[in-house]
């Protein structure tokens, strides 16, 4: 079975579009999945719009409270999963959820995790972020590199498959509320000897974000270091 987790904060507006995407795909070939809906401490009606998605297609609703960040709400998501793979995917679907096929063939070939990335020759970004936005990604996965994940291109795509094991044990340690989960999280998998695939996926921005370019960059550097010098 397939676990797809998705963290909620304020995301009225685009979630209902994104249950519909995700369940007539994954109904239309078949595959045997669960839906888990993570609320981060709403203050919209994200509530409302999960219930609704669990009356009509049995989704799995959780409330993270307080508001705490985007890995905490992933952290409590991958804890009650239930699936032998578990899909990690941004609720505004910039990775559209047809580019799952690509994460499973990497996991069919040997890998523990494979990360959707926008770095890679054969990605493509149909619509890109604004250029400030662009350079400070790429500094960011730059330094990424140097101190802790060599060889890895892009950590913050939002869509990323686990196989269960790998995801359970990573998750379990996890100090970074925020944004700044992924680093953490590939590098746990990484020390537990694990195969990372980084796949080319389409990838589209979606405005408004949730981002704040400096604060947030600021905030997961610090994270990344932290980490680093921990291990």
């Amino acid at each position: 079975m397939l676990s797809i987790v998705v963290p909620c904060y304020n995301e009225e507006q685009r979630l209902p579009r994104t249950i519909e995407q995700i369940q007539r795909y994954l109904d239309g070939n078949g595959t045997n999945y669960e839906l888990i809906l993570v609320d981060d401490g709403s203050s919209d009606g994200t509530r409302s719009v999960m219930d609704a998605a669990a009356q009509r297609h049995g989704a799995v609703r959780i409330e993270a409270r307080p508001h705490r960040g985007k890995g905490r709400a992933l952290a409590v998501g991958v804890e009650v999963s239930k699936g032998d793979q578990i899909l990690l995917t941004d609720a505004d679907l910039s990775t559209p959820i047809e580019e799952l096929d690509k994460l499973q063939a990497a996991l069919g070939d040997g890998a523990g995790v494979a990360i959707g990335s926008r770095a890679l020759r054969k990605s493509r970004v149909e619509v890109s972020q604004p250029f400030y936005r662009v350079v400070m990604g790429k500094t960011f996965n730059l330094i990424v590199q140097a101190v802790l994940l060599p060889g890895i291109w892009d950590t913050q795509c939002g869509f990323k498959l686990f196989r269960a094991d790998v995801a359970h044990r990573a998750f379990e340690h996890l100090s970074t509320d925020g944004f700044g989960y992924d680093p953490e999280v590939l590098y746990y998998a990484r020390k537990q000897g694990v195969k990372i695939a980084e796949v080319p996926v389409v990838w589209r921005n979606s405005a408004p974000t949730k981002v704040s370019a400096i604060s947030s960059s600021l905030d997961m550097l610090k994270h990344v270091l932290r980490v680093r010098f921990r291990a």
